[in-house]
């Protein structure tokens, strides 16, 4: 195997709710090179984040990670992606209502949507969630980035209510259930 064969990036995009809770979560990953805020799984190109709000492009709000699966698998990607959201709610996360804050795996290989159906269907047999899960699995399409104010949103606005409210406790829970996967130095 070459060395750069080894160094190759593979992509993931979830959806989970509000991209600035789930971008600040990835990003903390080893492994994780790059985490984007964007949009996908909609119906007119180039949406802005004023017609993602209306519900009415179909589109997620999303992020694409670019990863090193030599560091992070797929698979472990999976587990954080179910272990900070909901997935028993349909268009929802929390306060958040509205098919863009749906949950959604948009899988870049047959072995990407392969995975996380069995990872479902692992987590549903086990009963891990009360509900049944609602997750939907989709190949990957168009995504596209948000606006530059929505990148690295937490990092950069830790003070605000809903960082300090909504995306704390799920920083919280990344770094006690798993504080082997963390880079050394966090954001």
């Amino acid at each position: 195997m070459t060395e750069q064969k080894e160094n190759k990036l593979e992509e993931a995009i979830f959806a989970n709710g509000c991209f600035w809770c789930t971008e600040a979560v990835f990003q903390r990953l080893k492994g994780v090179e790059t985490v984007i805020s964007g949009y996908t799984g909609g119906t007119i190109k180039n949406p802005a984040y004023r017609e993602i709000c209306t519900g009415r492009t179909g589109h997620a709000e999303a992020i694409k990670i670019s990863f090193n699966p030599n560091e992070i698998s797929y698979d472990e990607l999976l587990e954080v992606f179910f272990a900070t959201h909901d997935p028993t709610t349909l268009n929802r996360q929390g306060n958040d209502v509205g098919t863009q804050y749906r949950s959604e795996i948009f899988y870049t290989s047959e072995d990407q949507r392969e995975s996380a159906e069995k990872f479902i269907a692992l987590l549903e047999k086990e009963h891990v969630f009360g509900s049944p899960i609602v997750t939907v699995i989709s190949e990957a399409n168009s995504f596209y980035k948000a606006e530059e104010d929505h990148q690295n949103y937490y990092n950069e606005h830790k003070q605000q209510p809903y960082c300090q409210f909504i995306i704390n406790p799920k920083i919280d829970k990344i770094k006690k259930y798993y504080a082997n996967k963390l880079k050394a130095v966090a954001h």
